[in-house]
């Protein structure tokens, strides 16, 4: 690869036909009128929105500094912007349709491999892929592999061609794109002609003019109005390397003609090519230059349960005193004043002094990822400064909180702290528990400092309640719930020691739930308590005057969630035989120290078991065989969902069977569960003589037994 030729100078009227063409064409196609840059917010307006609309608007050249053309953290910018973003804007500039435009045609370029300075041996351009693509993914991939702002890539190729705005680029336009080697004193090489060569020899050499210190660094140089001597120039301190590269490019500044003329002609003695290239980025992308912008560093961008801790520090060169910092979150905008003490940065910049820290807190929607942007706000000259842009999304999973304090009272404990979950704005859900016993709340108690840390959330998130507890040690435990139903928080857990109740003689208190009686018992259940102690006490059933002691300690957890000072164990239940006929049934608590005992119910029940009906059949056999006596038939009982018993007697001697035998006729003849119904029994005959053999079907439950049949069989 032949090394490039040093580009010619750009940017005189009378000299360079090129450039004097495409300042023409751009005064015939745009007027002279260009779209404004998007920039930070300032004034009044700084919190309406993070960006703003295009506006068209003349172009203007105030405070233009030939010393300091463009910044090199713009102008040595490797990611300014992504392909889509290029496309974006080129497509937004010119609307043409004709494959030859720069935002419809493509451009080839062969793989290169990285380019090395022969004069420093620094890397001046990365390799970089070749193909044909879009001529906005050139610019991108160029961007990458230089270092090269894509915007000062697409504002050379304005200034030197019209190609951003022009809608029928010629041939020559296209050959000459961005005029890299193009000698003054020899054609343009045609190794490099077409829109692709172009755009890498050039960005390639604006690279080069720093990586390989090529002729003009900063520093103090003589730089001419026009190519012509007699129209003079001025020494400048040229401060940085993209000013530098630029002066390398275009070896001539605006004179006062060409400043006054905006975007137009000046006289006989005006160049414009550096004089157009911040016109054209200023318009386009904002100031190209920062001096007396305020300045500062984003340190943290923290997520934080609904919003961002956001922590630096601002300052303006124009003055001392602290100045707004803007923080958006999205188009959300909320001003603080950076006035916190940072002596670190008052030792590095002594001009304006230490009262510039910020540490801020701003909200934003649970689990929305959000850009963050923070804004220095300009005082005097200059504009809003963009410290930081970043991507991120709250802190979002399980709920945060603290168990700050449990306190024992007289029956109980007093607990208090604050729960929220990341997930959702509303209140959160907090379990409580004293030992095993749970008890759930919502915490919407006030508490001021969660307010500041929490901003979406607000300061309703406290809890602070008391809970009853038995006298003793206990364990209390917050947990924080999750609202969509995912790991639950431990928000933390104290030892507590409650103390005993006061002896106050008061009566016993409690319920009967239940008095009643079933197959043939009598069930009484309840809970009883004496308010002097924790202590279960005994409870008495007198049942007809005859009375049953019995404690009441049988765990109540909905008694303990009621009368939580006083724990669970204070059910009873009693469970006794009763027979039929009317009962009168009554229970008193007993007080813990002999005091008044209390009635906590009577009740007068009637009990009869309930009958059961007759189970019925039918003998089909009683025959005498050599080995005894043979009875066969079938039974069934109609309550039983069962086989049924069966009692077989010769005179006094009787013996036990059941239905095992299928009869399908008697299921299908009298229905029911489908049940073995038959049976078939041999009982021995003993002495001769006549015998009576009688069969009974056994009822399976409170009712009266069913003779099935009787006979007489004699025995010889």
């Amino acid at each position: 690869m032949r090394r490039p030729a040093l580009p010619r100078p750009r940017g005189s009227v009378d000299g360079l036909r090129i450039v004097l063409a495409a300042v023409v064409a751009f005064v015939l196609t745009a007027g002279g009128i260009v779209p404004a840059a998007v920039a930070a917010p300032s004034g009044a307006d700084a919190l309406a929105a993070a960006s703003a609309d295009t506006q068209i608007k003349p172009a203007t050249l105030a405070g233009f500094n030939p010393e300091n053309l463009i910044d090199d953290a713009l102008f040595y910018d490797g990611a300014a912007m992504t392909a889509a973003e290029i496309q974006r804007f080129l497509d937004d500039r010119n609307r043409c349709t004709n494959t030859r435009c720069i935002n419809t045609g493509t451009a080839s370029i062969s793989s290169r491999a990285a380019v090395v300075s022969h004069r420093t041996g620094n890397v001046v351009c990365n390799a970089i892929e070749g193909g044909t693509m879009r001529i906005s993914e050139l610019i991108y991939r160029v961007q990458v592999a230089c270092g090269i702002s894509a915007k000062v890539i697409i504002v050379t190729l304005e200034k030197e061609q019209s190609l951003v705005t022009g809608r029928t680029p010629t041939e020559r336009n296209l050959n000459f794109a961005m005029g890299a080697n193009c000698p003054d004193t020899a054609p343009c090489d045609p190794a490099y002609s077409g829109i692709g060569p172009q755009i890498l020899a050039g960005t390639t050499s604006l690279k080069n003019y720093s990586a390989g210190r090529f002729a003009r660094q900063p520093g103090v140089h003589f730089i001419g109005y026009h190519p012509s001597t007699s129209c003079g120039g001025t020494n400048l301190n040229v401060s940085n390397y993209a000013t530098a590269a630029l002066y390398n490019y275009t070896p001539y500044q605006p004179n006062a003609a060409a400043l006054a003329a905006g975007y137009g002609i000046g006289d006989s003695c005006s160049s414009y090519g550096n004089r157009n290239f911040v016109n054209f980025y200023t318009d386009w992308f904002g100031a190209s230059s920062r001096a007396g912008w305020p300045f500062g560093n984003v340190e943290v961008v923290e997520p934080i349960a609904g919003g961002f801790r956001v922590v630096g520090w601002a300052a303006d060169p124009d003055t001392k005193a602290s100045i707004q910092v803007h923080v958006y979150v999205g188009s959300a905008g909320i001003p603080f004043i950076a006035s916190l003490d940072r002596p670190d940065v008052a030792a590095a910049f002594p001009n304006v002094g230490a009262a510039h820290g910020f540490d801020v807190r701003v909200p934003a929607n649970p689990g929305e990822q959000v850009n963050v942007c923070v804004y220095g706000i300009n005082v005097g000259v200059g504009q809003n400064t963009l410290l930081s842009c970043s991507m991120s999304t709250p802190v979002t999973g399980p709920p945060l909180g603290s168990l700050d304090a449990v306190v024992p009272v007289e029956g109980g404990v007093r607990v208090s702290g604050w729960s929220l979950d990341p997930d959702t704005t509303n209140p959160g859900i907090v379990h409580l528990y004293v030992d095993d016993l749970g008890y759930s709340m919502v915490a919407t108690s006030p508490r001021r400092d969660l307010a500041t840390l929490f901003p979406r959330h607000g300061g309703n998130r406290g809890f602070d309640i008391v809970l009853g507890a038995t006298p003793g040690p206990h364990r209390v435990c917050a947990y924080g719930i999750d609202s969509a139903g995912g790991v639950n928080t431990n928000l933390g857990c104290r030892d507590v020691t409650v103390q005993p109740l006061p002896e106050k003689g008061r009566a016993p208190f409690g319920a009967v739930d239940a008095i009643s009686a079933k197959d043939g018992k009598l069930t009484v259940s309840g809970w009883a308590i004496d308010p002097d102690t924790a202590d279960s006490i005994s409870v008495h059933v007198y049942v007809n005057g005859v009375g049953t002691a019995l404690r009441a300690d049988q765990r109540r957890p909905d008694v303990g969630r009621v009368y939580a000072s006083y724990g669970q164990p204070h059910g009873y239940t009693l469970v006794s035989d009763i027979p039929d006929g009317q009962h009168s049934v009554c229970v008193y608590a007993i007080d813990s120290v002999g005091g008044l005992n209390t009635v906590l119910g009577c009740k007068t029940i009637v009990y009869e078991r309930p009958r059961s009906a007759a189970p019925f059949g039918n003998v089909e056999m009683v025959a005498l065989r050599p080995e005894g006596i043979r009875v066969s038939g079938w039974v069934m009982d109609r309550d039983a969902a069962k086989t049924t018993p069966v009692h077989v007697y010769v005179d006094d001697a009787g013996q036990a069977t059941d239905t095992t035998i299928w009869r399908a006729d008697v299921n299908a003849a009298f229905g029911g569960p489908s049940l073995p119904r038959g049976f078939d029994i041999t009982l021995p005959a003993g002495s001769s003589g006549t015998k009576r053999v009688c069969v009974y079907g056994i009822n399976d439950a409170w009712g009266p037994n069913a003779l099935i049949s009787c006979t007489s069989v004699v025995v010889p």
